[in-house]
């Protein structure tokens, strides 16, 4: 697939690959959310954004101090992911990783855990990597929770060898979500069909008690350190 790319370097993707994508795969078709639950979801999402932008600002001043003895680089790492109705987006995180002018890695290939810096391995394993996306959130790019959203080489990949995965995207991708709460990063082919099963039964059951497990679980996932890998 050939695609497409704007002044500033982020992939437009062509509009037939996005109406085919959300048309294949039937046995794995859900409906959308609710108009009312997506405005009420949206709205929370901007709450908690608005509130989170000073901790973001205060953790990027931090680095900006810690990175040159145990992170040196940039602070912010931006990468064109795939997000809602398969359209691509640029995702903000702190950087955790050496930088390299070598290949990206394949989609079913394991994290290099060797690029990944002392403070880096903090940084992912508190999640406070993640935390940018909240200016996502804000843009409209992304919810706080919901399916992960994936490398744009790699999410194109997927879809075509993945079976349900182009159904994940009907929603905004989360910085958190019932995947990851119970998958951590989950990287490879193997480990993104089990995190397809996860994302999909969050979709089809999106409601107020299944957001506060989210919730409960990704505080539980902070503060215990368990799945940041």
């Amino acid at each position: 697939m050939n695609t497409k790319f704007d002044g500033v370097g982020a992939a437009v993707a062509p509009v037939g690959f996005v109406k085919s994508e959300l048309s294949r795969d039937k046995a794995h078709r859900i409906p959308h959310p609710g108009t009312l639950g997506r405005a009420v979801k949206r709205g929370c999402d901007i709450v908690f954004a608005v509130l989170a932008l000073p901790i973001v600002l205060l953790a990027a001043l931090a680095l900006l101090v810690a990175n040159p003895f145990w992170n040196p680089g940039p602070v912010l790492f931006r990468q064109t992911r795939m997000g809602r109705n398969c359209r691509p987006f640029t995702a903000l995180k702190f950087r955790s990783m050496r930088e390299t002018s070598k290949a990206t890695r394949g989609p079913g290939d394991p994290v290099e855990h060797d690029r990944i810096t002392p403070l880096g391995r903090f940084l992912r394993r508190s999640r406070i990597d993640e935390i940018p996306q909240f200016i996502n959130i804000l843009r409209g790019d992304m919810s706080l929770i919901g399916p992960r959203p994936d490398f744009w080489d790699h999410a194109v990949h997927f879809v075509d060898s993945v079976p349900g995965y182009q159904a994940r995207h009907v929603v905004r991708p989360g910085i958190t979500g019932l995947a990851q709460v119970h998958l951590g990063y989950a990287e490879g082919l193997e480990a993104t069909f089990k995190k397809v099963r996860y994302d999909l039964e969050y979709i089809q059951k999106m409601s107020p008690k299944i957001e506060l497990h989210v919730l409960w679980r990704t505080v539980m996932v902070v503060t215990t350190g368990f799945g940041a890998r």
